[in-house]
């Protein structure tokens, strides 16, 4: 259960590397989060998290977790769940993709649309009925701000995002007064080793401010967050640019 003063303390990370989610957890564990689950795919980068996460005073366990085979999702997450309840879900997967390769290899486009989305959808939902049986816990689903305007570079990652953010709103509304809470966050470009060696766009940010917006989000119990905060305004002014004709 959360503390007294709201902070969670027992997270669960579905995509256990990311980088936006460990500076999310690391900075919750300065505020006392005491278990932290990683999920991801086995790897020494995923151990290393952990290793990291404990030197910080934080109970931390890994489980395997692939967004690509949600036929095994009920049962890894259904696990986690059985071993008490999770205050947070940080649902942080996901890959760029490489747009011109993507384009012309449709079985690939696949894989980034079904780990982006449907990989999502699956483990969202398992974790948001457990949290519902349990009668509390927070959902964060990150999307992105390029959800909002999907651009020629981008198309296959943001349409998939796009999706996901529909999703995900959706799902807060349907959760509404069971004492789950769903917060989509949009972050802009972030400066991580996914980007690394791409031209960082305008309102660039890093990990460590969207950590901190999301916790100020979880404390406002906000649906829905831009990082940084102006990217709202400048993709409202997107949405009134015409598209060139074809």
């Amino acid at each position: 259960m959360k503390d007294v003063i709201g902070s969670p303390q027992s997270v669960l990370v579905l995509g256990g590397t990311s980088e936006i989610a460990l500076a999310t957890v690391r900075r919750l564990i300065s505020r006392r989060a005491r278990t932290v689950w990683l999920a991801g795919r086995p790897s020494p980068a995923l151990e290393s998290a952990a290793r990291q996460l404990r030197d910080l005073g934080a109970d931390t366990l890994t489980v395997s977790f692939d967004a690509l085979a949600p036929e095994a999702h009920e049962v890894t997450l259904g696990k986690v769940f059985a071993e008490g309840d999770i205050d947070l879900v940080l649902l942080t997967f996901g890959v760029l993709g490489v747009q011109p390769r993507d384009e012309t290899d449709p079985p690939a486009a696949v894989r980034v649309a079904q780990t982006n989305y449907t990989g999502a959808v699956s483990s969202a939902l398992i974790c948001a009925n457990a949290m519902r049986r349990q009668g509390h816990g927070s959902l964060v689903v990150l999307s992105s701000a390029a959800a909002g305007r999907v651009r020629r570079t981008d198309f296959i990652h943001a349409s998939a995002k796009a999706g996901l953010d529909a999703f995900a709103q959706g799902l807060g509304e349907a959760l509404r007064g069971t004492g789950v809470h769903v917060m989509v966050v949009r972050p802009g470009f972030v400066r991580t080793k996914l980007t690394a060696g791409l031209r960082p766009a305008p309102l660039a940010t890093t990990p460590q401010a969207v950590a901190e917006a999301i916790e100020e989000g979880l404390r406002r119990r906000a649906a829905i967050i831009w990082t940084p905060a102006a990217l709202r305004l400048t993709t409202a002014a997107r949405h009134l640019l015409p598209r060139r004709p074809q």
